[in-house]
This record gives structure tokens, sequence and C-alpha cells, in this order.
């Protein structure tokens, strides 16, 4: 591996972050694969739908263990049963075997995640911890954006069971650099018993920080599943810049203003950024009702999408890494991964929920009411992020990196920059 990799801890746990989702974001087009085989729309709503519920169940579960065993063995364990998913989908032409494969694909996904978010967090000083978590989330995002244009072009010319021995050839990639990850010293995290779990994760879950994530990621989830079929009720057949400018605002708000979350404090960004992300719904909304008007002029529908889009993708830049490192403020070292975990599931919780929800609002009352509730919905949430409380300072054992952190930090901002590609 690359001598940057091995010194700097950071750039190595950024760089595996884009390999592992690189390889898993391939099987967002599995439902063409599911198409192909013969399956229905509700046979690709089964398989796709057991990754969430699986992130949702586990990822809670997986955080005490990530503090009592370590980062490093979860790592491991997440890219390599992504490995064992990227074979198994190659032997499969069963409905029941791609079940197998995206359960596989949800635990993988959720110890991975868990534990190298936690590493990150260890690694980097509450003082930059803001900035460096937006800067390990653009890897995420540059992966969405890449694999299904490299997944699209592998299929067209040489169909999916190539596109799947690609994939495991990126998860062993993504192995590789897992293999040579070395975890800082810690405090050892506590035995992992079920009722003071239990008790704690309660504890944690009625927290204000986390009802503003539910409603962060409720707003998140019914954009990404109603915009598509709500721009084609419209007349709109291609969202792509929708994408490229929620994509590509996501990404600029943490390269150019990511230190904001340090240098202004988490609630400078957290609280005007919900509001953004209630005035894109809001935006939304109003193109829905526009169009119920009898005789209503027509409007510039895609460019208001796209501003949408841009405004919902800044939102989410500045959120996801501002209310992360807000709940990682609180935790003692000992308790960062179940706190991780319990934080990566109240968002899913948010998404699922609401595209669940929300289907049942739109097919009832239509697209430009369903949106209208929405936007109230966010401006609740927003109103509760303005109640959050600063937290209080935790002590932080990470000193001894912050020097070479400083290094890395100003490498990585040039190969974020420089990497970067349109979604």
């Amino acid at each position: 591996m690359p001598a940057i990799l091995s010194q700097h801890p950071f750039l190595r746990a950024t760089v595996t972050n884009f390999f592992f989702f690189l390889s898993l974001n391939v099987f967002v087009l599995l439902p063409l694969y599911i198409q192909r085989l013969g399956g229905t729309e509700v046979d690709i709503g089964v398989v796709m739908g057991w990754y969430s519920a699986v992130g949702i169940v586990c990822q809670p579960l997986v955080g005490p263990w990530v503090d009592a065993l370590g980062r490093r063995p979860f790592l491991l364990l997440g890219v390599g049963l992504l490995l064992v998913s990227t074979l198994l989908v190659t032997m499969t032409s069963s409905i029941a075997g791609l079940v197998l494969v995206r359960v596989l694909q949800g635990i993988a996904f959720s110890v991975f995640f868990v534990a190298n978010f936690s590493h990150v967090i260890d690694l980097v000083p509450p003082a930059k911890r803001g900035w460096a978590l937006g800067i390990y989330g653009v890897s995420g995002l540059m992966s969405t954006a890449i694999a299904p244009l490299i997944g699209e072009g592998v299929i067209r010319r040489f169909g999916f069971r190539p596109l799947f021995f690609t994939s495991a050839v990126v998860a062993a990639v993504a192995a590789a650099l897992a293999w040579g990850t070395r975890e800082l010293r810690r405090e050892p995290g506590q035995p992992v018993r079920g009722a003071e779990w239990v008790r704690a994760s309660i504890d944690e879950v009625m927290h204000r920080h986390m009802a503003v994530t539910i409603f962060f990621g409720l707003g998140t989830g019914v954009i990404f599943a109603f915009l598509p079929t709500f721009a084609e009720s419209l007349g709109v057949h291609t969202l792509a810049l929708f994408y490229t400018g929620y994509a590509g605002a996501a990404m600029a708000v943490r390269i150019f203003g990511g230190r904001l979350i340090d240098t202004q404090g988490r609630h400078a960004v957290i609280v005007p950024s919900m509001f953004v992300q209630a005035a894109a719904t809001a935006l939304l909304a109003s193109v829905g009702l526009h169009a119920l008007g009898p005789g209503a002029a027509p409007l510039p529908v895609l460019p208001l999408l796209v501003v949408a889009g841009v405004m919902a993708g800044g939102s989410h830049g500045f959120l996801y890494p501002g209310l992360a490192a807000l709940v990682t403020d609180e935790t003692p070292a000992a308790r960062r991964g179940s706190v991780v975990g319990l934080f990566s599931a109240v968002f899913l919780v948010g998404n699922a929920g609401g595209a669940f929800v929300f289907g049942f609002v739109t097919h009832a009352i239509g697209y430009g009411y369903m949106w209208a509730i929405l936007t109230a919905l966010m401006l609740a949430g927003a109103g509760v992020s303005l109640r959050l409380t600063p937290a209080p300072s935790v002590d932080d054992s990470t000193d001894d990196v912050d020097a070479e952190y400083t290094d890395a930090q100003a490498r990585v901002r040039r190969i974020a920059v420089s990497s970067k590609e349109p979604s």
C-alpha cells in the first residue's frame, strides 16, 4: 500500500471507506438483475428492503461489541462479509439467494460503518472532528456517484456477472486496507451486558439531538423515495441534474465549509441547515401545489428541482457530520461505538419510516399536499434543533495524533478536491 496510507491513519480509514462503499454501491443496480431473472416489483422490494432492515436492527447491537472488542476485528468482519456476498451473488439466480446476499451486505455495512466511523472519531481531536467527519463522508458520496456509472458501463459491455466480480475485486482492496489498520490506545470498553446496554441505549435515544436526527433522516428518506415519481408526474424524465446538484452541494460544503462545524460550533451549522432542508421541501411543495391549480402557467420545473437538490444536499453536507460530532462530543471513548450505532440506526429509522408512511400519504392526497405536510414536519424538526444545548467537554485521549492529523488534513483536502466527480 502507498506509504501515505500507513503514515496517516485518518487517510487510510477514509480511503478504506471509499473502496468499501464503491464495492457495495454497485448493488444499487441489483433491481435490474432481479428483473432480468424474471422477478417482479414485489421481489425487488423484498430483496432490496432486507438491506435497510438489517442495518436498523444490527447497528445498535454491534456498537457495544465494537467498544468491547475493538474496531479492527469488525472492520475485517465487515469487508469479509462484503467479499463473500459479492462472490455469492455470482453463484445464485434465485430470489431467496439474493435475499441472503442483501442480508449479508446489511450486516457487512453495519459492522464496517460502526467500526470505521468510531475509529475515525478515535483518531481526531474534538476541535477538528466536524471537518474530519465531513471529509470522511465525502469518500462515501464519491463512491455513491461513481459506482453506478462504473456498473452501468460494465453491464452494457460485459453483463452482470463481470460486474459482481469487479465488485469482489474492489472489496478485496478494501480488505487489504482494513488489514493494515492499527487502533489507537483508548479506554477499554465495558463488557456487553444486556440490561445495562438497554438502559444506556434508551437514555441516549431520549436526547434531543436524536430527535433532530430522526427529522433529518425523515426528510432525506422521503426526498429520495418519491422525487423520481414526483418528477415523472410533472413530465420530467431525467433527474441526473438533481442528484448532481445534491451530491455536489454536499461535497462542496464539507470540503470548503466543514471547518465551520468546529470553529463556529455544532449548533451554528445544524440549526440553519435544518431550516434549509425545510425550505427545500417547501420548494417541492410549491411546485406540486402549483401543478394542481386549474390553468396554471407552466413553471421551469427542472431548474426548480435542481435548486431543491442543491439546498437539500447542502443541508445534508452539514447536518450528518454536525450531528455526528455533537453526539460523540457527549460520549466517553469507551462508548463511542455504541452511540455511533444508535445514531446511524436512528437516521435509518427516519429514512425507512418516512418512505413507508409517506407512501400512504402520497397515495391518499397527492404529491403537492404530501410535500406540504413534510415541510411542516421539517419546520418542527428545525424548531427542536433551536433547543439543542451545547455539549459538555469530554476527556479525549487523541492529543498524540493531533500533529499528524493536521498534516493529513491538508493532504485530504487536496485529494478530495482533485478527485471529486459529478453524480
